[in-house]
């Protein structure tokens, strides 16, 4: 009963912290719904006994009270399903928010590489939407039990053994908590199942991918994927519901012959002259009650375990690890005696380099995997420096970016910057000082000024700041052919907005990144590697005077990986990393004179170009 525990409690203090006026509405509009319907019962007794007795006139009012009570039931049930219904959507929306917030409110993105987390938020995503009707069912789950006690009491009134009528619908309760139990396993034994199919059914239906199955001609080999995963879960949910029916079926048999046998009971009675009529239509008004209480009941729980599930998982992403801890490193000094961690002034982020960024003996692995895909890098990018990553697909180059950006914490050694342990800065703080461009960058389907602002909020509304960006990252004319300029959509997503090449999205995605005022590390991890070699040239030589003015202003040191070593050959400093190891680090001109592996690698391509 854990998971129905949490769904009840938490639909309650969520509701009543959303909106409390709505639901004490809710609640006092439908108890007096539910409390008419044996008020009926009680009134059908008497209506029978006054009939019979030949009492034409109160037989007429009794029936207008009858009429006037099932009116009550039927437009409290409507009023209150107008207010918890609204209220229920204001959950809903405050829970996607809360998954929002606990699935990207941490600076690391090392949950993100577990499937078990991927499969969790998947789950939850695809259940928030019930959350909705589950605060009408706890709601009527209340009123359902002050329905059965009210009835349990008039019961006890025919004979003291019907009172024991309700208790027969234990069984079915507790026989559908295990039914549910089944279905929910199944879902979750086929999460993956599921988002692949749905995966797959992005891909044959989005225009950046159809186009190559359709040259490939793999949309059947697309569609018969899909359709085996979809088939898979089917399977699974089928043979789950099936077995939950038959469950649920047998605890109704439960119910159906305690019911026949109140029935029974008070019919002998009549007939032996201890009870009248008016007793048997009380009786079976009323055990027909019972029968759609437990009904309804059943339907209620069997949501409410389902909810109860939802916030389970949400209270488990909530407490999910992060990989925010400090690890272990012998690396790492200890605090000098004379000063007590717990009196150290906290480190903020500098406004200037003065030293620059350097990592001593860093090691990493993804969480999960014991293969470290980093291992003893050293190296220093002093202030106001630039530093190449160069290597073969593999080598651990996107990994070290991430690192320095702060959205991975090193399992070994340490990042310092300006002397200070990256660990040890604010994450808000470090990240509002990198302006990155990825290979893979977001096409932001906002107005243009939405997607090159949001790598500033506060200048998404400043046309003066976002202009110099766009000029800067060489936009200005991808800006003049957008209808709008910077209040233009761009993208189909859902609306009717421009369509951009993958250059066009790029330069915004450069202008994203640039927009952000006095960074200190300026990241570029291959952002150019769909353009030709001319192009990406023109991109790192705008990146370049971005870069220049950053060095001078603030000593912002500078990042980026290419695989063109045109490109390369313009850092200061050129590391080679290979197998998660530094293998070679010096300029150009010295790793030439070197003649090792990148000077291998260098000739080889020049070969290619010549």
């Amino acid at each position: 009963m854990k998971s129905l525990a949490a769904a009840l409690r938490s639909m309650l203090v969520l509701a009543a912290r959303t909106d409390p006026r709505r639901l004490a509405g809710s609640v006092l509009l439908l108890l007096t719904g539910l409390l008419a319907t044996p008020a009926v019962a009680l009134l059908l007794r008497e209506f029978t006994e006054t009939a019979l007795d030949g009492a034409t006139r109160t037989a007429v009012w009794l029936g207008l009270a009858i009429a006037g009570a099932l009116v009550v039931e039927l437009m409290m049930g409507h009023f209150a399903h107008l207010l918890y219904f609204e209220l229920g959507e204001l959950q809903e929306a405050a829970l996607h928010e809360e998954l929002l917030a606990v699935t990207n409110g941490t600076p690391g993105l090392e949950h993100l590489d577990s499937p078990e987390f991927t499969d969790t938020v998947t789950l939850v995503r695809d259940e928030l939407a019930n959350t909705r009707s589950a605060l009408e069912s706890t709601l009527q789950l209340g009123g359902l039990v002050l329905q059965s006690l009210a009835t349990t009491v008039i019961l006890g009134t025919l004979d003291p053994w019907l009172m024991l009528l309700p208790l027969a619908a234990v069984p079915p309760v507790l026989i559908g908590r295990r039914a549910q139990t089944l279905v929910d396993r199944a879902r979750e034994a086929t999460a993956e199942h599921t988002r692949r199919g749905r995966h797959l059914v992005t891909l044959a239906t989005s225009a950046e991918s159809v186009k190559e199955l359709r040259l490939y001609g793999a949309e059947r080999e697309v569609t018969r994927r899909q359709t085996a995963s979809w088939e898979t879960v089917s399977a699974a949910l089928g043979r789950a519901q099936l077995r939950a029916a038959a469950l649920r079926g047998c605890g109704q048999l439960v119910f159906g012959c305690a019911f026949g046998a109140a029935i029974l009971l008070v019919v002998r009675q009549a007939l032996d002259g201890r009870a009248g009529i008016g007793d048997v239509v009380l009786l079976i008004a009323l055990a027909a009650q019972v029968g759609v209480q437990v009904a309804n009941a059943l339907g209620l729980l069997t949501l409410l375990h389902g909810a109860g599930r939802t916030f389970e998982r949400l209270d488990r992403l909530r407490t999910w690890p992060t990989g925010t801890a400090r690890p272990a490193t012998t690396t790492r000094p200890a605090h000098p005696a004379t000063t007590p961690p717990e009196t150290a002034r906290p480190v903020a982020v500098p406004g200037r380099l003065i030293e620059g960024i350097r990592l001593e003996n860093v090691g990493f692995s993804y969480p999960g995997s014991d293969r470290p895909v980093l291992r003893g890098i050293d190296f220093t990018i002093p202030a106001g420096g630039t530093l190449a990553l160069v290597g073969e697909n593999g080598a651990g180059k996107s990994t070290l970016v991430k690192l320095l950006c702060g959205l991975y914490q090193p399992t070994e050694g340490r990042i310092l910057v300006d002397g200070a342990d990256l660990r040890d800065l604010p994450p808000e703080q470090w990240t509002a000082k990198v302006a990155p461009l990825f290979q893979d960058f977001a096409r932001l389907e906002l107005l243009v000024r939405e997607n090159v602002g949001i790598g500033a909020v506060g200048s998404i509304g400043d046309d003066e700041a976002l202009g110099a960006a766009v000029d800067l990252a060489g936009a200005r004319k991808t800006l003049d052919r957008i209808e709008g300029g910077l209040d233009g959509l761009l993208g189909r997503g859902y609306g009717d907005g421009a369509e951009l090449s993958g250059g066009q999205w790029q330069s915004l995605g450069l202008a994203r990144s640039l927009v952000r005022e006095s960074p200190l590390l300026l990241m570029f991890d291959e952002p150019a590697s769909a353009l030709d070699a001319t192009a990406e040239h023109a991109v790192f030589a705008r990146f370049g005077d971005a870069a220049l003015s950053a060095r001078h202003g603030v000593g912002a040191v500078t990042l980026f990986v290419s695989h063109r070593f045109s490109t390369v050959r313009m850092a200061e400093r050129i590391v080679v990393l290979g197998e998660g190891r530094v293998q070679e680090s010096g300029s150009h001109a010295e790793l030439m004179e070197r003649r090792g592996v990148y000077a291998e690698l260098f000739d080889l391509q020049a070969r290619v170009y010549r």
